[in-house]
């Protein structure tokens, strides 16, 4: 079986290498850009499957000249270690296939928000936006703030494969430490809730006009002074499911719906996709929960220099470069969690 998935692979492969130096799909940007997508994506199991196929041919050399000449100690070495690869190469290789969340290559909007700690929860909140914002910036993303203020944060990231990198983000982050405000040096237990929903195409999201209620109404910044002297807030009410969006952070009224209506397609987007599967576990009610401490997945320690991440149980000791953006460690280990378990719920169901 793994035999025809690995001539499988190695065809689509070459046939996705003749697809991008055909003058016809160069031609056709959407076209080229499908099959440059297809060809990234299939590269690293290529890359097995070769090592793969050079492994067979060694293992099947090797026993063909152990029948002709008897047995010989170099040569069963090689036998055995080519046997080895190819069980190695065979798990990695189903892997590397597993079957891609469809949302993976999305921009996400990420909402972060205060949850238990009062003031102290707020400045958190402002360490994990600060967290994230850096480590995109450090993958090549785009950030796009759309709303900022009170230790509320909702802003886009942009890129191909932002979802698949940020997905992990969603849920409450616990930190212990002693406040700045802490005249005694006891350390406080305080979170945040982030919710990270894959960014809507107009097309995958219908929202009837009907269905929405528009409000607008003047800016106002900290103490309810007044930001603005025209109506430029906008609060939109998505009446069948009650999701509600406010945005001012922009002086035009327009620019302001514009924003509240990607976050509230987004919502709504994310909201259809956890009625329709419910294991997938990335709804925005299961990734914030209600902020309380024993709802977290990761704890951050300033004490012990150290962050955990408690989905898979993995302790990195490096806090103030974690809270600088360097996430890769989490990122990439929760990425082969996920490709195990969706490999076994593949097995499962197969």
């Amino acid at each position: 079986m793994i035999d025809g998935l690995v001539n499988q692979i190695l065809e689509r492969f070459s046939a996705l290498e003749s697809e991008l130096a055909d003058p016809s799909v160069i031609g056709d940007r959407e076209r080229y850009a499908a099959s440059r997508r297809a060809y990234s994506e299939l590269e690293p199991a290529s890359r097995l499957a070769t090592e793969y196929r050079r492994a067979m041919d060694d293992a099947e050399g090797a026993r063909e000249l152990l029948a002709e000449d008897g047995d010989d100690a170099e040569l069963r070495a090689l036998l055995d270690g080519s046997r080895d690869a190819m069980d190695r190469l065979e798990e990695e290789i189903r892997l590397a296939m597993v079957e891609r969340d469809p949302n993976d290559s999305k921009n996400v909007i990420v909402e972060i928000r205060p949850g238990i700690g009062g003031e102290e929860a707020g400045i958190w909140a402002g360490d994990v936006y600060r967290m994230l914002t850096r480590y995109a910036e450090r993958r090549g993303f785009s950030v796009e703030p759309l709303s900022i203020g009170d230790g509320d944060y909702t802003f886009s990231i942009k890129g191909d494969g932002a979802y698949s990198v940020f997905k992990f983000e969603g849920g409450t982050h616990r930190v212990q430490r002693v406040p700045e405000t802490e005249s005694q040096g006891r350390i406080h237990t305080s979170t945040a809730t982030v919710a990270v929903l894959p960014e809507a195409e107009d097309v995958e999201v219908e929202i009837d006009p009907n269905d929405l209620q528009i409000d607008v109404y003047r800016s106002s910044g900290p103490g309810g002074q007044s930001v603005n002297t025209t109506d430029s807030a906008v609060r939109i009410t998505h009446k069948p499911t009650g999701v509600v969006v406010s945005m001012q952070d922009e002086k035009s009224q327009l620019q302001n719906r514009e924003r509240a209506m990607r976050v509230l397609r987004a919502r709504l987007y994310e909201r259809a996709l956890a009625e329709q599967q419910a294991e997938i576990g990335a709804s925005r009610l299961a990734q914030v929960g209600t902020g309380e401490r024993a709802e977290k997945i990761r704890t951050y320690n300033y004490a012990e220099n150290r962050v955990k991440d408690h989905r898979i149980n993995l302790l990195v000791h490096n806090l103030d470069g974690i809270l600088a953006g360097e996430l890769d460690e989490f990122t990439d280990a929760l990425q082969d969690d996920e490709k195990r378990r969706r490999l076994d719920e593949q097995t499962d169901g197969g």
